[in-house]
């Protein structure tokens, strides 16, 4: 994938403690629209998903939503909703997961919770099943992927990470890193010869 037209953000539906995640969210969204790079999110209102999308839409972005009809109440409300560009409401999570990935061209976890880490290692588990080859990236304000990071190297270490080329995500520490990390990646990946590289690059 060398051309990024569209990226998806997986990210918590609460604030979190702390404030460095909820303005990574902004960030990221300003940054997005910047680039001129449509945002495709889980469609919620609040927490830093709701920043990433209002941090969006305020700098003149292009926003698309994707719910299931059961998380409509929970994580958004319809006067926030009719704010966005494009929603798609889903019969359930499965539908949404798969809309998501079709929809985007990069993905960038952003701090979340139990969901947020289901989503970005089933992208992760795709990639090294060589379903995609598409830029991955960890936002990982104050730290907050290390653990998860340094379990990843645990795996590739005792031999249970195959095909580690294809298992890379990018690792930014700062929000308005991320943008220009995806677009470097990808434009590494159209030149690359497909040789191994580490499991995790650090940016």
């Amino acid at each position: 994938m060398s051309t990024i037209e569209s990226v998806c953000v997986y990210c918590g539906s609460s604030n979190g403690r702390d404030e460095r995640h909820f303005q990574a969210g902004l960030t990221l969204g300003r940054s997005l629209a910047e680039a001129r790079l449509r945002l495709i999110y889980g469609a919620g209102t609040k927490g830093i998903m709701g920043a990433v999308a209002r941090g969006t839409m305020d700098a003149g972005g292009t926003v698309t939503g994707i719910i299931p009809k059961f998380l409509i109440r929970r994580e958004a409300n319809e006067v926030d909703l009719a704010e966005l560009d494009e929603l798609i409401v889903t019969e359930d999570m499965h539908q949404r997961k798969h809309t998501m990935f079709e929809r985007s061209d990069a993905f960038v976890a952003l701090p979340g919770g139990i969901g947020t880490l289901e989503e970005i290692v089933e992208i992760m588990t795709w990639a090294q099943l060589a379903r995609h080859e598409k830029p991955t990236v960890f936002a990982n304000i104050g730290g907050f992927w290390n653990p998860l990071l340094t379990l990843v190297d645990h795996m590739k270490q005792e031999g249970f990470v195959h095909s580690g080329h294809r298992v890379r995500p990018i690792v930014v520490d700062q929000a308005q890193d991320i943008v220009p990390a995806i677009l470097k990646a990808a434009a590494q990946r159209a030149s690359s010869n497909g040789e191994d590289q580490t499991v995790i690059d650090r940016l």
